[in-house]
């Protein structure tokens, strides 16, 4: 499907209008002088965690236990993720390398 100029040029005003929308509401609804409600002070405590655990459990759906490699990859992965973690308390250091080893693994050892 081919946009003519005037489609291309109102969806990309309404994307950035998206955009901006959702970067300036938070602003909005909680101004610097009022107090966070106590409910948006909880999500951003547990929300983080409740997204990285529903990334891990994303991108383990598809793993087969049964057939090879048995998911030994995503295996050595988090492992490396875990301890290189633990080791390094470094988010962005242990992702990253994580993400390293398991494409490492999967295009050229398994």
């Amino acid at each position: 499907m081919t946009l003519t100029f005037s489609q291309a040029l109102i969806t990309i005003m309404l994307i950035a209008l998206g955009t901006l929308i959702t970067r300036a509401l938070p602003f909005l609804l909680f101004p610097e002088n009022k107090k966070t409600p106590e409910y948006i002070q909880y999500l951003g405590k547990v929300l983080p965690y409740a997204v990285i655990g529903l990334l891990v459990i994303y991108c383990l759906k598809s793993v087969t236990v049964l057939s090879a490699p048995y998911g030994l990859p995503e295996a050595i992965a988090i492992l490396c993720v875990v301890l290189l973690h633990l080791w390094k308390k470094n988010t962005l250091l242990s992702i990253g390398a994580g993400t390293l080893i398991y494409m490492v693994l999967v295009q050229k050892v398994f």
